[in-house]
């Protein structure tokens, strides 16, 4: 019979998949509901697992998830790109979940269109 450390373990494992999914899975995110903004970034991240931005339309504040470092990095997004007090023009899928949480498929600075996904 297996001790309860063993099953703990085992749950853990079968566990991980389902939580890196959620987090990273585009399932989660409903196609038909686009934000297209312009406007000046409240905020932002660069980092892994993903860069964020935070962004004010119509007086809430929207958090949009970007792609990770090494992926904008490679195709030409820089941190001072998406820096606060850039103007950005962002287009993204609200999450089903929170409807106040955004993932870019890309994003245009300076008339320069850097595609996340």
């Amino acid at each position: 019979m297996p001790s309860r450390r063993h099953l703990v373990a085992v749950a853990a494992l079968v566990a991980m998949p389902a939580v890196a999914l959620a987090h990273h899975g585009w399932g989660g995110f409903d196609t038909s509901k686009v934000l297209d903004h312009t406007g000046p970034v409240a905020r932002s991240t660069y980092a892994n697992p993903h860069g964020t931005l935070f962004m004010v339309k119509d007086g809430k504040e929207l958090t949009i998830e970007l792609a990770p470092t090494s992926r904008m990095q490679a195709r030409g997004l820089a941190e001072d790109d998406v820096a606060a007090g850039k103007t950005l023009r962002v287009y993204a899928y609200q999450n089903r979940g929170n409807p106040k949480v955004y993932r870019a498929e890309w994003v245009e600075v300076a008339g320069r269109r850097v595609e996340l996904r």
